[in-house]
């Protein structure tokens, strides 16, 4: 390692790069050391690098602590040798190299110790040297020796490949043992170099075999050979051996050449990331500050170039723009050598002032403390931090006055807020709000003043000139951003209203009501010019738009309660007039009822007594028609007997004579039949209020709908039988118990058997179904008869007038429209179904209990 250290100061590296690579010399097998020894003889070990782990087996802070650690590891048989070339090299001063064993705790191994020494002014000696395991070398070494004696002497030195070879390149003999050969003794020896060898190596080593013939001297060529294991680099040292012989030392050095080349590879990777880094990187001394290197980049930032800042410090640069900065950085090198992400300001040679991130580390160059620094330029960032801390100021406030607008209708209270608001967020000597009046004035309304410059309120003007001018101005460019007043041209009029009140910089925005100039959010600066800011142009439009808004609004809210209050006398007019409606209705409603339940009950008295007359006919006449046949009077079936009126009554006056009126049976049947029908519309009609009014009685019970089915059927028979109808009961005996209205359910199958009934001839099929879904029983009442449309089955249930030519058609229909309410207060529902070919399909559900 020391001997690639000293090539690269041959080779002129620069001195940053040659400590980058004695960094990583630390991690190389091996030990570096540098120990001071002291006149007393005492010794001080100045470093140790990280390579006495893996070879003493020790940390490099014990070895630090206790130097004797080490001596004590030496062999006993090797402890004197070690002592005593430790005195020569004392005495003497010459670099120091001793070769001995060691006992650690994995075993016995072969050390080599090197050294350069030197004196220091205080007469201490200063040991600066490497030691390296040769263990394996060692044990090749003892291999050697117990070959020919003739090469003990170079084998216990040197353990390569070595060949005799004569002056035309015939080998005349070779030591191949510990060597990697690919060809036996006897493939090589007798043999011509020409012969094995690649022509270009031969033909170098031909020419380093004349000119070690020639001069007598050493001669050292490298060159490449192929492998089994790959291309392989060698070394071949030759000296004279005899006359016109030479012996050949042949050493691979495939992996120094891969450390050389890795090396200079490292070397410019380090030299690369140096110069084309984009950020700026700097080399400094710690203690003044003095740039020794500089990036493109730091030239790029700071605006100075190389030659300008190499040799100067950054105070004569003028680059601080705080030095308590550099204070506080050099106390964190100090302390802790490493410095990360410490945020300084710089100032470039243009004058503009930067922001930075730092991190930088010490670094020792030529024994000099100096800094390796990084800025990372943060400017942007630092401005966008700030133009998101103002925009989120900004936002607050215009949502501050949002707010305020939204919770107040006091217009002064939202401009006096506003104006107060605006000045401290742009940090202006005045804001103020200007508007026109009805006289077509400008006036201040509202303003917030530094008290070191003369107020604008109460400011007015009816100089039409200057109102129109400011008219024009604000209503072309709708923003007015003046800098700097002294640079303008504008009217005397209104330079003498800047002048009067000191304005230097103005900034106004109107207040447009749609396309209607309304006034003025302005903001001066007295103390100076000034550059706005786009953020605070911004802002201030927003205000304009947000105070249109609240003047809009306020108006708006002027009208509304105008309005609002006529509306209120209005609506009081009209809740009068409906209250004396209302009570109207009531009064109609309550007659209604009157009129409803008296003619009903006058109506079913008149159909009762008729019924009654006619029952009592119709049986009069029977008795009459088995008189007739007792007494030998045959009469046809069907014939109608001649019944007086008087005759009817028991308490009739005596009869007068008069001409009777035959009336056959089935006449007095029809008769009968129709004021049935009339007492059962009547009675639906009286159902039918009751629900509207009260709703649907229920008197339920726990029943089994099965059995409830059976005798519900059982009580229909006689109908079915009059009608010559059949019905098939496909009901399960095992349905579940349902909380019922028996006697409510019994009128609503009679209503829809009824129903079937009367729209078909005599001779109907019944099937009667009921199945259990969902939690519900769902009955099916399917008949073979007549269908009706879709518009009629949705319409079916409904309560409406019917076309008064359908037979019993309203009276039916009120039944079926009880039908609904009934099953509706049961909690289920009812419709029908209409099949072409299977007929009608009545269906109604139940819950479960």
């Amino acid at each position: 390692m020391d001997e690639t250290v000293k090539s690269l100061h041959q080779l002129g590296f620069q001195q940053e790069t040659i400590t980058v690579l004695e960094r990583i010399a630390a991690n190389l097998p091996g030990m570096i050391f540098q120990v001071i020894q002291q006149q007393d003889g005492s010794q001080f070990v100045v470093y140790v690098s990280s390579g006495c782990r893996d070879l003493y087996e020790l940390e490099p802070e014990v070895v630090q602590a206790d130097p004797e650690v080490l001596h004590k590891l030496i062999h006993p048989q090797d402890r004197t040798a070690f002592v005593e070339s430790i005195a020569v090299a004392s005495a003497t001063l010459t670099p120091w190299r001793w070769e001995g064993r060691i006992i650690t705790p994995s075993g016995l191994k072969w050390i080599q110790a090197t050294s350069q020494l030197e004196t220091q002014a205080n007469g201490d000696i200063f040991w600066d040297g490497l030691v390296i395991d040769i263990t394996d070398r060692k044990q090749t070494e003892a291999k050697l020796r117990e070959s020919e004696a003739r090469y003990q002497a170079i084998l216990g030195a040197i353990p390569d490949l070595m060949f005799r070879i004569s002056r035309d390149g015939e080998y005349l003999d070779l030591k191949e043992e510990g060597a990697n050969v690919t060809l036996n003794r006897e493939e090589i020896v007798g043999r011509n170099m020409w012969d094995l060898l690649p022509s270009d190596v031969a033909a170098i080593s031909q020419e380093a075999i004349a000119k070690t013939l020639d001069s007598g001297t050493l001669q050292t060529c490298e060159y490449q050979l192929p492998t089994p294991l790959g291309i392989r680099d060698y070394e071949a040292r030759l000296v004279v051996n005899a006359t016109d012989e030479v012996l050949a030392i042949v050493r691979d050095i495939t992996e120094r050449k891969q450390a050389e080349v890795s090396l200079q590879n490292l070397a410019q990777k380090y030299s690369k990331a140096f110069s084309f880094s984009p950020d700026p990187i700097t080399i400094s001394t710690l203690a003044e500050g003095r740039f020794l290197e500089v990036n493109d980049s730091f030239v790029k930032l700071s605006g100075y170039q190389p030659d300008e800042a190499i040799g100067r410090t950054a105070f004569e640069l003028n680059l601080w723009t705080n030095e308590r900065d550099r204070t506080l950085l050099l106390h964190e090198f100090q302390t802790k050598k490493v410095v990360r992400n410490f945020e300084i300001e710089y100032r470039r040679k243009c004058g503009k002032i930067l922001t930075t991130l730092l991190s930088g580390e010490v670094i020792d160059l030529d024994g000099i403390p100096c800094i390796l620094a990084v800025h990372h330029d943060i400017t942007q960032d630092k401005e966008a931090e700030a133009q998101l801390r103002l925009s989120a100021q900004r936002d607050r406030l215009l949502t501050k006055t949002l707010v305020q607008i939204r919770s107040s209708f006091s217009l002064e209270q939202i401009l006096r807020t506003t104006v107060t608001e605006v000045r401290e967020f742009l940090q202006v000597d005045r804001v103020f709000i200007g508007l026109k009046d009805l006289q077509l004035k400008a006036k201040t309304v509202v303003e917030s003043v530094d008290p070191n410059y003369p107020s604008v309120a109460n400011w007015q003007t009816n100089d039409q000139t200057c109102l129109q001018e400011l008219r024009n101005i604000l209503t072309t460019n709708r923003v007015r951003v003046i800098e700097d007043i002294s640079q303008i041209e504008v009217s005397p009029a209104l330079l003498a209203h800047y002048q009067q009140f000191h304005t230097q910089a103005t900034l106004a925005v109107p207040i447009m009501l749609g396309e209607q100039l309304f006034g003025a959010l302005i903001a001066n600066q007295c103390s100076g010019p000034r550059h706005w800011q786009p953020i605070e142009i911004d802002l201030l439009q927003q205000m304009s738009e947000q105070l249109a808004i609240a003047i809009q609004q306020v108006q708006l809210y002027q009208e509304l309660a105008q309005l609002n209050s006529s509306l209120e006398r209005q609506v009081e007019e009209r809740t009068t007039q409906l209250q004396q409606k209302m009570q109207e209705l009531a009064e109609t409603q309550r007659v209604k009822d009157v009129v409803l339940h008296t003619v009903a009950h006058d109506l079913r008295t008149c159909v009762m007594g008729n019924l009654m007359v006619l029952q009592n006919l119709l049986k009069s006449q029977g008795a009459g028609e088995q008189g007739s046949r007792g007494a030998g009077v045959q009469g046809s079936r069907g014939a109608g007997k001649v019944i007086s009126a008087s005759s009817l009554s028991p308490h009739a006056p005596s009869p007068i004579p008069h001409s009777p009126i035959p009336v056959s049976s089935s006449i007095i049947e029809r008769m009968i039949q129709g004021n049935d029908r009339q007492l059962g519309m009547i009675d639906s009609l009286l159902e039918i209020h009751s629900c509207k009014e009260q709703g649907v009685v229920l008197n339920r019970d726990l029943v089994r709908f099965s059995t409830l089915l059976q005798a519900i059927i059982k009580d229909l028979q006689p109908m079915l039988s009059q009608n010559q109808a059949n019905l098939t009961n496909l009901v399960p005996e095992d349905l579940p118990l349902v909380l019922a209205d028996t006697t409510r359910l019994q009128r609503v199958l009679v209503n829809l058997f009824t129903y079937s009934l009367q729209h078909n001839p005599p001779g109907l099929n019944f099937t009667l179904k009921a199945t259990v879904e969902n939690g519900m029983i769902r009955t099916y009442i399917q008949d073979n008869g007549v269908v009706l449309s879709k518009q009629e089955c949705d319409r079916l249930f409904d309560l409406h007038v019917r076309h008064p030519q359908t037979p019993c058609s309203t009276d039916i229909g009120l039944k079926m429209y009880l039908c609904r309410q009934i099953i509706q207060a049961h909690g289920g529902d009812i419709g029908v179904i209409s099949n072409r070919k299977c007929g009608l399909t009545f269906w109604f559900t139940l819950p479960l209990t």
